[in-house]
């Protein structure tokens, strides 16, 4: 790291930026900016970025125009952000994420890092795809089907350190990079520091439209249930959308601040194109891989919480003793097994599930540990993986179809993944849970519920609602 002097904590933002211009001029002139492959080549897939400490963490990430996403996580004390677009894949249908790894597995030869601060953080992309493979024009304005994508300017940020990633394709020249990135450096470094700004007073959310209503689920359940008393399925996951409206703009900054609050062990998600913002506070890791090691998350079987503690115990206790709930965590432990016994080898699942316990719910959670086969990298595990049982059903593709005929609306980028991809191909992906579309004023929430043998659609209705207050209790102070 550089020496950025005794009093870093009082640096104001335009020193920091200054700062920032001048290491950028001195590093740029030791990038290499041709392509690397040559006339003919593909430079499109060719990038390079530079990395630049920070004086300190920022203490806010602006919502600027354009495109950007943010990945922050409390209790683990990380952040990835990204702003602008350095480069992008896209893809859809069920070769979807066979495309993207091709591409990513092309850039990862051909992806230039420079670190002269020794920051010790890498590079990193966006790796995103909707629930269904299916392309879908009702959702293809906001977020293509799925989506491997290079921020310009990245922030990374953990264990109290920070630093900037400034990517680029080649061939370049230094002349271009230093007026491209040094115009990005002016639109962001100076709201990086700025105060962050509390809650507002709580405003009126109206229910517009939930599809289906009450009495449609009823009988959205009591179908699935059919279904699986027929032995056609043994679970299927069933979801609510619900539009709400507020007596204001929603601002965005404050509701990913209230999420991150309200929710520090969950992994808060903003992904912001054309104009909308999805977003999520998600408790559920799709897979972490870091070399071949790798670390998947079962979570399935839920149960209120109460402000008494007594009582709080007493639900937890009867979580962990319900049939139901076991047998609907199972299904998600078998078929992680399932899908990653031809690829890895030493999978280890715990006796019995931990509760993690959210400030709205708590569930049946299962970390699965696996040891990946050499030359299995995050694309393959995601094929595999998703969608799980928790979000899906089982059997995978029985489920799958019975949804597609089943439900009544597309569910977009809802029980999707989003996380971050680093250029050898490992990262972390997070299912796409307590969800909003946010618009203006406007807000489409999704929520769901499990659908096992002895489910009673009364109750399931009231864990979506438990699910469904989560975004709500954020969005009326945003």
């Amino acid at each position: 790291m550089p020496d950025l002097g005794t009093r870093v904590d009082v640096l104001a933002p335009r020193q920091v930026l200054e700062q920032l211009k001048a290491r950028l001029a001195e590093g740029i002139e030791r990038l290499p900016l041709a392509s690397a492959r040559g006339a003919g080549g593909e430079a499109e897939q060719d990038l390079v970025s530079l990395l630049l400490a920070l004086p300190r963490v920022p203490s806010s990430l602006p919502q600027l125009a354009g495109a950007q996403f943010q990945f922050r996580h409390v209790h683990r004390d990380e952040l990835r952000a990204g702003y602008g677009t350095a480069a992008e894949w896209r893809a859809q249908g069920t070769d979807r994420l066979r495309h993207l790894a091709a591409s990513g597995r092309a850039l990862r030869a051909h992806w230039y890092r420079a670190d002269p601060d020794e920051t010790g953080f890498e590079a990193f992309a966006m790796l995103g795809f909707a629930a269904s493979p299916d392309p879908s024009p009702m959702i293809e304005d906001h977020l293509p089907n799925a989506l491997l994508w290079v921020p310009e300017i990245g922030v990374r940020a953990s264990e109290g350190a920070a630093a900037l990633v400034l990517s680029a394709p080649r061939p370049s020249t230094p002349e271009a990079l230093l007026e491209r990135w040094g115009a990005a450096l002016d639109a962001l470094v100076p709201s990086l520091y700025e105060p962050v700004e509390g809650p507002r007073m709580a405003a009126r959310l109206s229910r517009e439209f939930a599809e289906p209503d009450q009495s449609g689920w009823a009988e959205l359940v009591e179908a699935a249930l059919r279904a699986i008393e027929a032995d056609s399925l043994q679970k299927v996951v069933l979801s609510r959308r619900l539009d709400v409206t507020g007596t204001r703009r929603f601002d965005v900054d404050r509701l990913l601040g209230a999420l991150s609050c309200l929710f520090p062990s969950c992994q808060v998600i903003n992904l912001r194109r054309n104009g909308s913002s999805f977003i999520a506070a998600t408790p559920e890791r799709l897979l972490r891989q870091q070399g071949r090691a790798l670390e998947v998350d079962a979570i399935a079987g839920t149960a209120d919480r109460d402000q008494d503690t007594a009582a709080d115990t007493a639900l937890g206790e009867a979580l962990r003793a319900s049939d139901k709930n076991l047998r609907e965590h199972r299904f998600v432990i078998d078929a992680i097994r399932e899908a990653l016994q031809p690829c890895c080898s030493d999978i280890r699942a715990p006796a019995k599930p931990q509760l993690m316990q959210l400030s709205n719910a708590q569930h049946l959670w299962s970390p699965i540990r696996a040891h990946a086969e050499a030359g299995v990298d995050l694309f393959d595990l995601a094929e595999r993986l998703h969608p799980t049982p928790a979000t899906n059903g089982q059997p995978r593709h029985e489920a799958s179809a019975w949804l597609r005929q089943g439900e009544p609306f597309e569910r977009g980028w809802y029980t999707g993944a989003a996380g971050t991809l680093e250029p050898d191909l490992s990262g972390e992906l997070w299912v796409l849970l307590r969800c909003a579309r946010v618009c203006g004023n406007r807000a489409e929430l999704y929520a769901g519920a499990g659908i096992v043998a002895g489910s009673d659609p009364a109750t399931e209705w009231d864990e979506t609602e438990a699910k469904l207050r989560a975004m709500l209790s954020a969005l009326q102070y945003a």
